[in-house]
């Protein structure tokens, strides 16, 4: 088999006196969604943030295709090829969509000594961009605030993929949606699976994340409890491990499983 696309081993983050991470590891391998679960306070979106870089953790390692990595700010992960979406997906309602898409990192040219952003390049880049993800939206000059939950999905996601992309972090990326809206959000999953994406999501719904992974993750207390594959788990099963830290006979216990 081959090195996973992400590694990590041992992973510790402090706030003060609280261990927020204990002694987590977990991997990731490339066309592979895994879902991390877990009550609020469990350590899911703290990992993710660490991963991401946007968290520095306090020990532990990461890896990416067998080798050791040092991810500490955004930027290093972005170079590495990983990248979040994060739950609020951080657009603005009054642009359109192409420039919540060049937000911060416009293409510019020359006009008459002037640095001026190239809007023809920036919106033949984005509308392709966009169309990989999914090929079926429409709406590239209507303000972002107008569109629906799965249309910003698509914009957020379509900047976080390009490329290089290895490692794609999707925070609650169904939070909030409609079950038409839930249904293009999974659409654009399986797509980006497909193409060779490995993806965390960090999940809520228990019959989605069942749905949309191969690999769930429970988290409780800082701790990974166990792994269980998608398709050998029920919503029953799912709810005791984030809820009493007991796995199912068929999962992988971590350190946070209860005897």
């Amino acid at each position: 088999m081959s090195e996973p696309a992400i590694k990590f081993e041992n992973i510790y983050k402090l706030f003060g006196g609280v261990h927020a991470l204990e002694d987590v590891s977990m991997e990731l391998y490339a066309g592979e969604v895994v879902s991390v679960i877990g009550h609020n306070g469990a350590g899911k979106s703290t990992l993710m943030k660490v991963v991401s870089g946007a968290l520095q953790s306090d020990g532990g390692e990461v890896f990416m295709d067998g080798k050791q990595v040092t991810v500490d700010n955004p930027i290093t992960a972005h170079h590495l090829g990983i990248e979040m979406v994060f739950q609020d997906l951080a657009l603005l309602d009054n642009l359109n969509s192409i420039d919540n898409f060049f937000l911060g990192r416009e293409i510019t040219k020359n006009w008459f000594g002037f640095k001026v952003n190239d809007t023809h390049a920036m919106r033949e880049w984005a509308t392709k961009a966009i169309a990989k993800i999914n090929p079926h939206f429409k709406n590239i000059d209507t303000e972002v605030g107008l569109l629906s939950g799965g249309q910003r999905q698509t914009i957020s996601i379509a900047r976080a993929v390009h490329d290089d992309t290895k490692v794609l972090i999707l925070d609650e990326p169904t939070a909030a949606l409609g079950p038409a809206e839930t249904e293009m959000v999974r659409q654009l999953v399986r797509r980006l699976k497909a193409k060779g994406l490995g993806i965390f999501m960090i999940g809520h719904d228990m019959l989605d994340v069942i749905n949309m992974s191969d690999r769930i993750v429970a988290m409780r207390g800082g701790r990974v409890v166990g792994t269980v594959a998608a398709d050998d788990v029920t919503e029953d099963d799912l709810l005791g491990m984030i809820i009493a830290g007991k796995c199912p006979a068929n999962a992988d216990a971590g350190p946070g499983a209860m005897n």
